[in-house]
C-alpha cells in the first residue's frame, strides 16, 4: 500500500530540500520592489518582481542595520539572502540579509519624471492651493463604489455630521481607463457645485495606485475650482495628485475627518457661547443697574425738591444754631449785666446816702471835696437820703485824715 503523509510532513520535507540546497542558502536576486510594507515590529515585507514572475520577501528588523535607504514601490534593488519554506503556510519566500539599490524601476522613473515636470510648471505651488471650507453642506467623493475606502468615508462623514449630503461618483480607480474615469468624476462633481471633493481609493501596490499618477488626473485636479482633498492608499503611499491637491490626507478616513466638521463640536461651541453670552449679559445688567441706582441717587440729590429739602435742612440747622447762639449770648449778657448792676450799686450815690453818708455841694451845685474850695459864709447844699439841707459855712477846719491813721 502506498504511504500516506501529513501536510506537515510534506512541508517539512520540502523545507529540508531547500536547506540542503547550498545555492538557495546564499544568493542574490535582482528585481523591482512592489507591495513594500514597513511593519510596526520593524520587519519589512515586500515583493520582488520582474517581467516573468514575483517572489515574496521579508527582511527582519535585526538585518535592517545594513539598509542605507528607505525602500519604496518601483525601486530596482538587489537582494541577498536565503530562500526557505515557511512550513505553516507551505509557501517559500526569500529571507533578505542585505539590500542595495540597483537603479529605479520603470514606474518609479516615470513617477519622478512627471513629478519634476509638474513641479516646474508650478502645479505644486502653495499659492494655488484653495482653502478647505470649515463648514460644508455637500461633499463630493470620487472613488470606487465598493471597497473599504467609500464605506469609511460615508461612515465617518455621516457620524461627524449627518446633515451633510454626500455625492458619490463611482469611478474606476485601477486598470485600463481608470485615469479617464477619475477625471470624468472630478468634472461631474465640479458641475454639481459641491463644497469640497475627496478623490482617492484604498491601499495597494504602485501599479494599483498608478491611475492617480497620470498627468491627465493631475491636470484635472489642478484645474478644478472646487477644493480637492487627495486620499490615496495608506499613509506611506504617495501619488502625484497628493502634490497637486489642495490638501493631502494620509487615508480616506482621515480625508472624511478633514472635510466634514464634527457637528457635535458645533453644538458644544454654541452651548458654550450661549452660556458665555448669558454670563456677560448678566454681568452687564448688574453693572447697568448699579449705574442706574447711582444716577437715581444723584438725580434725587440734584432735583429741585431734593435741593429745597436739603436747603430746608440746612436752614433748620442754622436756625437751631442761631437760637442756641442767641440763648448763649443772652445768658452771658444777663450774667454780665448782673455784674454791672452790682458794680453800679456799689457806685450809686443813693446807695451811699442810704448807708448814712451825705453829699455836699456849693451854691452852684459843684461837689465839695476840699475845705479849700469853700469860704466862711458860703452857702452849701447837703444831700441826704430823703432830701437836701441848705446851710451856710460858719467855720472850716483842715484835717489830714491819713496822718491820723
Amino acid at each position: 500500500m502506498q504511504n500516506v503523509y501529513t501536510v506537515g510532513q510534506i512541508n517539512s520535507y520540502i523545507k529540508n530540500m531547500f536547506v540542503q540546497d547550498f545555492l538557495l542558502q546564499d544568493l542574490s536576486i535582482k528585481g523591482e520592489v512592489s507591495n513594500c510594507k514597513y511593519h510596526s515590529s520593524g520587519h519589512i515585507y515586500f515583493t520582488l518582481k520582474d517581467g516573468k514572475g514575483t517572489i515574496a520577501c521579508v527582511m527582519f528588523a535585526g538585518n535592517r542595520t545594513g539598509l542605507a535607504f528607505k525602500m519604496a514601490d518601483g525601486m530596482q534593488v538587489i537582494v541577498r539572502g536565503a530562500i526557505d519554506v515557511y512550513e505553516r503556510d507551505g509557501k517559500y519566500q526569500m529571507y533578505a540579509k542585505a539590500i542595495k539599490s540597483d537603479g529605479e524601476g520603470s514606474l518609479y522613473e516615470r513617477f519622478e519624471r512627471l513629478k519634476r515636470e509638474l513641479a516646474e510648471l508650478g502645479m505644486f505651488a502653495p499659492e494655488y492651493k484653495q482653502p478647505i471650507p470649515s463648514y460644508i453642506k455637500r461633499l463630493g467623493v470620487v472613488t470606487a463604489s465598493t471597497g473599504a475606502a467609500v464605506r469609511d468615508i460615508i461612515n465617518i462623514a455621516s457620524r461627524r455630521n449627518p446633515y451633510v449630503q454626500i455625492l458619490l461618483y463611482p469611478a474606476t480607480v485601477q486598470g485600463d481607463g481608470a485615469a479617464l474615469s477619475i477625471v470624468n468624476g472630478i468634472r461631474a462633481l465640479e458641475k454639481e457645485q459641491v463644497d469640497v471633493m475627496i478623490v482617492g481609493r484604498g491601499g495597494g501596490s504602485i501599479e494599483d495606485l498608478w491611475a492617480f499618477n497620470e498627468e491627465i488626473v493631475a491636470q484635472a485636479v489642478f484645474d478644478c475650482s472646487i477644493p480637492i482633498i487627495s486620499a490615496v492608499g495608506h499613509e506611506t503611499d504617495t501619488t502625484i495628485i497628493d502634490f497637486v491637491a489642495d490638501l493631502r490626507a494620509p487615508t480616506p478616513s482621515a480625508a472624511a475627518e478633514l472635510a466634514v466638521y464634527d457637528v457635535s463640536l458645533v453644538f458644544a461651541n454654541m452651548a458654550a457661547a450661549k452660556a458665555s453670552l448669558y454670563r456677560q449679559m448678566q454681568g452687564k445688567l448688574r453693572l447697568e443697574r448699579a449705574a442706574l441706582k447711582t444716577l437715581e441717587a444723584e438725580l434725587q440729590k440734584n432735583s429741585p425738591v431734593g435741593k429745597i429739602r436739603e436747603r430746608r435742612s440746612e436752614l433748620i440747622g442754622l436756625e437751631d444754631r442761631l437760637s442756641a447762639a442767641i440763648k448763649n449770648r443772652m445768658t452771658k449778657s444777663r450774667h454780665q449785666l448782673a455784674i454791672y448792676i452790682e458794680r453800679l450799686k456799689g457806685l450809686s450815690p443813693l446807695n451811699k446816702l442810704n448807708q448814712g453818708y451825705s453829699y455836699v455841694a456849693d451854691g452852684r451845685d459843684r461837689t465839695l471835696s476840699d475845705v479849700g474850695n469853700v469860704s466862711i459864709g458860703d452857702l452849701v447844699h447837703i444831700y441826704v437820703k430823703n432830701g437836701v439841707i441848705h446851710g451856710k459855712v460858719t467855720d472850716k477846719e483842715a484835717i489830714d485824715w491819713h496822718a491820723k491813721e
